[in-house]
Protein backbone atom coordinates (compact mmCIF):
# COMPACT_ATOMS: atom_id res chain seq x y z
CA UNK A 1 0.00 0.00 0.00
CA UNK A 2 1.42 3.74 -0.54
CA UNK A 3 1.25 5.81 2.27
CA UNK A 4 -0.04 9.53 2.01
CA UNK A 5 3.42 10.89 2.55
CA UNK A 6 4.41 8.66 -1.12
CA UNK A 7 0.92 9.62 -2.39
CA UNK A 8 2.02 13.16 -2.32
CA UNK A 9 5.11 12.29 -3.50
CA UNK A 10 3.87 10.61 -6.60
CA UNK A 11 1.47 13.39 -7.04
CA UNK A 12 4.40 16.09 -7.41
CA UNK A 13 6.36 13.75 -9.40
CA UNK A 14 3.43 13.55 -12.05
CA UNK A 15 3.41 17.33 -11.88
CA UNK A 16 6.88 17.48 -13.33
CA UNK A 17 7.18 13.98 -15.67
CA UNK A 18 3.62 15.94 -16.99
CA UNK A 19 5.49 19.45 -17.74
CA UNK A 20 9.06 17.59 -19.36
CA UNK A 21 7.13 14.68 -21.44
CA UNK A 22 4.88 17.07 -23.24
CA UNK A 23 7.30 19.94 -23.35
CA UNK A 24 9.42 17.56 -25.35
CA UNK A 25 11.42 15.27 -22.42
CA UNK A 26 11.13 11.69 -21.07
CA UNK A 27 8.51 11.65 -18.97
CA UNK A 28 9.15 7.98 -17.42
CA UNK A 29 12.82 9.11 -16.63
CA UNK A 30 10.69 10.94 -14.11
CA UNK A 31 7.61 8.74 -13.00
CA UNK A 32 9.18 5.31 -13.63
CA UNK A 33 11.77 6.42 -10.72
CA UNK A 34 9.43 7.34 -8.47
CA UNK A 35 7.52 4.47 -8.50
CA UNK A 36 10.43 2.42 -7.49
CA UNK A 37 11.48 4.50 -4.99
CA UNK A 38 8.12 4.44 -3.80
CA UNK A 39 8.90 0.63 -3.05
CA UNK A 40 7.10 -1.04 -6.46
CA UNK A 41 8.90 -3.67 -8.10
CA UNK A 42 10.37 -2.69 -11.83
CA UNK A 43 8.06 -5.09 -13.58
CA UNK A 44 5.33 -3.51 -11.69
CA UNK A 45 6.46 -0.10 -11.71
CA UNK A 46 6.72 -0.61 -15.58
CA UNK A 47 3.02 -1.42 -16.13
CA UNK A 48 1.42 0.88 -13.11
CA UNK A 49 3.50 3.86 -14.74
CA UNK A 50 2.38 3.60 -18.79
CA UNK A 51 -1.20 3.32 -16.85
CA UNK A 52 -1.19 6.51 -14.90
CA UNK A 53 0.57 8.27 -17.88
CA UNK A 54 -2.54 7.84 -19.92
CA UNK A 55 -3.65 11.31 -18.23
CA UNK A 56 -0.56 13.25 -19.91
CA UNK A 57 -2.47 12.62 -23.20
CA UNK A 58 -6.14 14.61 -22.65
CA UNK A 59 -4.33 17.18 -20.76
CA UNK A 60 -1.70 17.93 -23.72
CA UNK A 61 -4.61 17.89 -26.22
CA UNK A 62 -6.29 20.58 -24.08
CA UNK A 63 -3.04 22.88 -24.15
CA UNK A 64 -2.40 22.58 -27.73
CA UNK A 65 -5.70 23.23 -30.15
CA UNK A 66 -3.19 25.72 -31.95
CA UNK A 67 -0.72 23.20 -33.12
CA UNK A 68 -3.66 20.98 -33.11
CA UNK A 69 -5.78 22.53 -35.65
CA UNK A 70 -6.22 20.96 -39.48
CA UNK A 71 -3.99 17.85 -37.88
CA UNK A 72 -7.13 15.27 -37.40
CA UNK A 73 -6.88 13.60 -40.78
CA UNK A 74 -3.14 13.25 -40.69
CA UNK A 75 -3.33 11.68 -36.92
CA UNK A 76 -6.20 9.46 -37.74
CA UNK A 77 -3.77 8.39 -40.56
CA UNK A 78 -1.34 7.16 -38.07
CA UNK A 79 -3.40 5.87 -35.45
CA UNK A 80 -3.64 2.26 -36.55
CA UNK A 81 -0.05 2.20 -36.44
CA UNK A 82 0.82 3.35 -33.48
CA UNK A 83 -1.61 0.79 -31.45
CA UNK A 84 -0.73 -2.16 -33.29
CA UNK A 85 2.19 -1.04 -32.06
CA UNK A 86 1.62 -0.93 -28.17
CA UNK A 87 -0.01 -4.10 -28.58
CA UNK A 88 3.07 -5.96 -29.83
CA UNK A 89 5.36 -3.96 -27.09
CA UNK A 90 2.73 -4.69 -24.09
CA UNK A 91 2.37 -8.09 -25.08
CA UNK A 92 6.12 -8.91 -24.83
CA UNK A 93 5.93 -6.52 -21.41
CA UNK A 94 3.39 -9.15 -20.05
CA UNK A 95 5.51 -12.25 -20.88
CA UNK A 96 8.48 -11.05 -19.57
CA UNK A 97 9.53 -12.67 -16.48
CA UNK A 98 10.08 -9.79 -13.79
CA UNK A 99 13.72 -11.45 -13.01
CA UNK A 100 14.89 -10.82 -16.58
CA UNK A 101 13.10 -7.28 -16.90
CA UNK A 102 14.98 -6.13 -13.75
CA UNK A 103 18.16 -6.66 -15.71
CA UNK A 104 17.15 -5.12 -18.99
CA UNK A 105 15.38 -1.91 -17.37
CA UNK A 106 18.71 -0.16 -16.57
CA UNK A 107 19.82 -0.27 -20.30
CA UNK A 108 16.89 0.86 -21.11
CA UNK A 109 16.95 3.77 -19.23
CA UNK A 110 20.78 4.82 -20.48
CA UNK A 111 19.26 4.23 -23.94
CA UNK A 112 16.40 6.89 -22.86
CA UNK A 113 18.54 9.54 -21.69
CA UNK A 114 21.09 9.37 -24.52
CA UNK A 115 18.63 9.91 -26.65
CA UNK A 116 17.12 12.74 -24.67
CA UNK A 117 20.53 14.20 -24.97
CA UNK A 118 21.41 13.38 -29.02
CA UNK A 119 17.76 14.83 -29.54
CA UNK A 120 19.28 18.65 -30.37
CA UNK A 121 21.80 16.92 -32.47
CA UNK A 122 19.12 15.45 -34.30
CA UNK A 123 17.04 18.55 -34.87
CA UNK A 124 20.27 20.15 -36.19
CA UNK A 125 20.55 17.43 -38.85
CA UNK A 126 16.93 17.70 -39.89
CA UNK A 127 17.64 21.24 -40.28
CA UNK A 128 19.95 20.51 -43.10
CA UNK A 129 18.51 17.74 -44.42
CA UNK A 130 14.83 18.51 -45.33
CA UNK A 131 14.07 15.69 -47.35
CA UNK A 132 10.40 14.46 -46.86
CA UNK A 133 8.57 11.78 -48.28
CA UNK A 134 10.08 8.44 -47.19
CA UNK A 135 7.47 6.20 -47.62
CA UNK A 136 8.44 3.39 -45.10
CA UNK A 137 10.49 5.29 -42.79
CA UNK A 138 7.41 7.10 -41.26
CA UNK A 139 5.05 3.75 -40.66
CA UNK A 140 7.90 1.45 -39.47
CA UNK A 141 9.55 3.96 -37.10
CA UNK A 142 6.42 4.88 -35.50
CA UNK A 143 5.04 0.77 -35.08
CA UNK A 144 9.09 0.10 -33.81
CA UNK A 145 8.93 2.95 -31.11
CA UNK A 146 5.30 2.06 -30.11
CA UNK A 147 6.26 -1.17 -29.41
CA UNK A 148 9.06 -0.05 -27.69
CA UNK A 149 6.63 2.55 -25.80
CA UNK A 150 4.57 -0.29 -24.54
CA UNK A 151 7.24 -2.45 -23.46
CA UNK A 152 9.22 0.43 -21.35
CA UNK A 153 8.64 3.96 -22.49
CA UNK A 154 10.94 5.75 -21.49
CA UNK A 155 12.90 7.43 -24.54
CA UNK A 156 10.39 6.55 -26.94
CA UNK A 157 8.53 10.04 -27.50
CA UNK A 158 12.12 11.64 -28.03
CA UNK A 159 12.56 8.84 -30.32
CA UNK A 160 8.97 9.73 -32.31
CA UNK A 161 9.47 13.57 -32.25
CA UNK A 162 13.21 13.32 -33.86
CA UNK A 163 11.47 10.88 -36.40
CA UNK A 164 8.56 13.79 -37.11
CA UNK A 165 11.04 16.00 -37.10
CA UNK A 166 12.77 14.47 -40.39
CA UNK A 167 10.04 12.99 -42.05
CA UNK A 168 7.09 15.25 -41.33
CA UNK A 169 7.32 19.10 -39.55
CA UNK A 170 10.44 20.90 -39.39
CA UNK A 171 8.41 23.21 -36.24
CA UNK A 172 9.52 21.46 -33.32
CA UNK A 173 6.23 23.01 -31.23
CA UNK A 174 3.59 21.57 -33.75
CA UNK A 175 5.90 17.93 -33.51
CA UNK A 176 6.00 17.81 -30.29
CA UNK A 177 2.33 18.07 -30.33
CA UNK A 178 1.99 15.63 -32.49
CA UNK A 179 4.09 13.23 -30.68
CA UNK A 180 2.38 13.60 -27.41
CA UNK A 181 -0.58 12.51 -29.73
CA UNK A 182 0.55 9.65 -31.24
CA UNK A 183 2.34 8.57 -27.42
CA UNK A 184 -0.64 8.94 -26.00
CA UNK A 185 -2.58 6.41 -28.34
CA UNK A 186 0.05 3.68 -27.97
CA UNK A 187 0.15 4.07 -24.16
CA UNK A 188 -3.77 4.08 -24.13
CA UNK A 189 -3.74 0.79 -25.75
CA UNK A 190 -0.82 -0.64 -23.67
CA UNK A 191 -2.34 0.45 -20.48
CA UNK A 192 -5.74 -1.28 -20.72
CA UNK A 193 -3.85 -4.44 -22.18
CA UNK A 194 -2.26 -4.35 -18.36
CA UNK A 195 -5.36 -3.18 -16.64
CA UNK A 196 -7.17 -6.18 -18.31
CA UNK A 197 -4.44 -9.13 -18.09
CA UNK A 198 -1.70 -7.95 -15.39
CA UNK A 199 -1.18 -6.37 -12.14
CA UNK A 200 -0.98 -2.84 -11.73
CA UNK A 201 -0.47 -0.93 -8.66
CA UNK A 202 -3.73 1.30 -8.49
CA UNK A 203 -2.99 3.24 -5.19
CA UNK A 204 0.41 4.67 -6.82
CA UNK A 205 -2.02 5.11 -10.32
CA UNK A 206 -4.24 7.92 -8.77
CA UNK A 207 -1.60 10.67 -7.63
CA UNK A 208 0.64 9.90 -10.27
CA UNK A 209 -2.38 10.13 -13.23
CA UNK A 210 -3.52 13.39 -11.37
CA UNK A 211 -0.31 14.79 -11.26
CA UNK A 212 0.44 14.27 -14.96
CA UNK A 213 -2.30 15.63 -16.15
CA UNK A 214 -2.00 18.98 -14.28
CA UNK A 215 1.41 18.57 -15.64
CA UNK A 216 0.63 18.18 -19.22
CA UNK A 217 -1.60 21.24 -19.44
CA UNK A 218 1.39 23.01 -18.76
CA UNK A 219 3.79 20.91 -20.95
CA UNK A 220 3.35 22.38 -24.59
CA UNK A 221 3.49 26.09 -23.37
CA UNK A 222 7.07 25.57 -21.91
CA UNK A 223 7.58 23.65 -24.89
CA UNK A 224 7.08 27.17 -26.94
CA UNK A 225 8.74 29.59 -24.58
CA UNK A 226 11.97 27.83 -22.62
CA UNK A 227 14.66 26.69 -23.75
CA UNK A 228 15.33 22.94 -22.36
CA UNK A 229 18.75 22.50 -22.00
CA UNK A 230 19.13 22.61 -18.27
CA UNK A 231 16.36 20.76 -17.93
CA UNK A 232 17.24 18.10 -20.69
CA UNK A 233 21.04 17.20 -18.77
CA UNK A 234 18.90 17.01 -15.43
CA UNK A 235 16.20 14.40 -16.43
CA UNK A 236 19.04 12.78 -18.27
CA UNK A 237 21.28 12.53 -15.00
CA UNK A 238 18.75 11.29 -13.13
CA UNK A 239 17.91 8.32 -15.67
CA UNK A 240 21.32 7.51 -15.91
CA UNK A 241 21.83 7.44 -11.80
CA UNK A 242 18.63 5.08 -11.58
CA UNK A 243 20.46 3.01 -14.22
CA UNK A 244 23.25 2.35 -12.16
CA UNK A 245 21.57 2.05 -9.25
CA UNK A 246 19.32 -0.81 -10.63
CA UNK A 247 22.27 -2.63 -11.88
CA UNK A 248 24.05 -2.68 -8.72
CA UNK A 249 21.08 -4.05 -7.17
CA UNK A 250 20.57 -6.57 -9.71
CA UNK A 251 23.78 -8.05 -10.17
Amino acid sequence: MISPSDGLFLLGAGVLAGIVGTAGGITSLISYPALLAVGLPALLASKTNIVALVACWPGSALASKLELSGKGPWLRRWVLVVAAGGVVGSALLLSTPAGVFSKVVPFLLVVAAVSLLLQPRMSRWQEKHQKRGDRFLLPCGLFSMSAYNGYFGAGSGVMILALLLVTEDENIARANVLKNMLVGVATAISALAFIVFGRVAWDAVAPLAIGGFAGSTVGPAVARRIPGDVLRWLVAFVGVAVAVRMWIVSG
